[in-house]
């Protein structure tokens, strides 16, 4: 067996779900769930028609590179939305979700062999940045956020001598849990380490269509245009369709950046066996060449966190994030308590900030928080919301 398995921690839903052993939620209410992040407004129409128009592509092999069409339909969707364009052959690599690529980007980049080989996660951070680092033989090393900064990483506070061994960082922006988005000043600050370092940027950007200000998230392809970068030198853009489209269970995003991380890549993910059918690929083709249904989703969104995050904002502490669907909520006391004590008397589940989030320089930077995931219907959201009030009430 790999020995890297068993550095592998449980994921927070299996967490949560010790947590709650033994826990009965209170039947005067009806269960309502905030704790996984899994989109649920309806999948538009056009991806469901184009998916069923080209089920004849079930019948043929895809190819790892994907068809022509969707690699053109992915630089098209990055030209308009960020003004920034890419080769679709040689810049471009789909894949099945966000997910999926950002562990074999790491079994690609990541040469465990090297003594101390370090790859830097946030911290709080999205799990799948530790695991992949792990079973590549690399150790992981957690870059706490600023509550004080807007939930900036304090890259400053990585030594030297870490930078020196790092062979690749994440970056999530907007963030999950904490929804912040990157500036341009540490976009820059972050290419100038790589420069020095040599190390590769994976920039996890699955939720940049979902914003609450005028301007839209700035993305890593944009920042190194922006700042002189038209090679994207060592940069990997990973974005998705699941909370733009809402199309969690298609799993189709794509890659893009730096040619010469991509070619290998690409030669990774033919022995992986990895190639998106041909059916998915029409119907995402059909989701990246539409903004209607993104605007529509992203109202939606507005609508239900302009509802919910004032009532919250009354016993919490918590504010209108940046961007993504998640609350990120400071909370008196154990977050765990919080969490078990919620769905025991109120039946809402949200997650353990803690769970999110590792140990490390002597503080967990998610104790004492909760992620509240708004992917539900708004009246759903608001109910939920509304019990959350009652409950901290009744515990002060």
């Amino acid at each position: 067996m790999n020995p890297n398995l068993s550095r592998l921690q449980p994921y927070p839903f299996e967490r949560l779900k010790q947590l709650f052993a033994g826990v009965t939620p209170n039947p005067n209410y009806r269960p309502i769930s905030l704790g996984i992040g899994e989109p649920r407004h309806a999948t538009p129409k056009l991806v469901t028609d184009a998916l069923t128009a080209n089920l004849s592509g079930l019948a043929s092999y895809p190819a790892t590179a994907g068809e022509p069409a969707l690699r053109e339909a992915a630089a098209g969707w990055l030209q308009r939305r960020y003004g920034v364009n890419v080769n679709p052959a040689t810049q471009i690599l789909p894949v099945n979700g966000s997910r999926e690529a950002l562990f074999a980007l790491t079994q690609t980049v990541v040469d465990g062999t090297k003594p101390g080989a370090v790859v830097l996660c946030p911290n709080p951070f999205y799990q799948i940045y530790e695991g992949a680092t792990l079973l590549a033989s690399a150790q992981p090393y957690y870059v706490p956020s600023d509550p004080a900064r807007n939930f900036a990483v304090d890259w400053d506070s990585v030594p030297a001598e870490v930078w020196a061994r790092t062979q690749m960082i994440f970056t999530c922006s907007p963030g999950n849990p904490t929804g912040a988005v990157m500036p341009m000043d540490e976009w820059k600050k972050l290419f100038e380490l790589s420069d020095r370092y040599g190390f590769v940027i994976a920039s996890d950007e699955c939720y940049s269509e979902i914003y609450f200000r005028d301007e839209p998230p700035l993305g890593g392809l944009e920042a190194a245009l922006k700042l002189g970068r038209s090679d994207y030198k060592n940069l990997i853009t990973l974005t998705s369709l699941s909370k733009r489209s809402n199309v969690p269970g298609m799993r189709s995003g794509f890659v893009a950046g730096d040619a010469a991380l991509i070619k290998p890549f690409l030669l990774y993910r033919t022995y992986h066996g990895s190639a998106m059918s041909t059916v998915v690929q029409a119907a995402s083709v059909a989701a990246w060449n539409d903004e209607q249904h993104v605007i529509e989703n992203r109202n939606l969104y507005r609508e239900k966190f302009a509802q919910v995050t004032p009532l919250l904002s009354n016993v919490l502490d918590v504010a209108l994030p940046d961007a993504a669907f998640y609350l990120w909520a400071g909370v008196k006391g154990s977050d765990t308590d919080f969490a078990r004590e919620l769905l025991a008397l109120y039946n809402v589940t949200v997650l353990p900030g803690s769970y999110l989030a590792r140990e490390a320089h002597g503080f967990n930077p998610g104790a004492g928080r909760i992620r509240m995931a708004l992917v539900a219907e708004t009246a759903e959201c608001v109910e939920a919301a509304e019990r959350i009030v009652q409950f901290v009430q009744s515990r002060t």
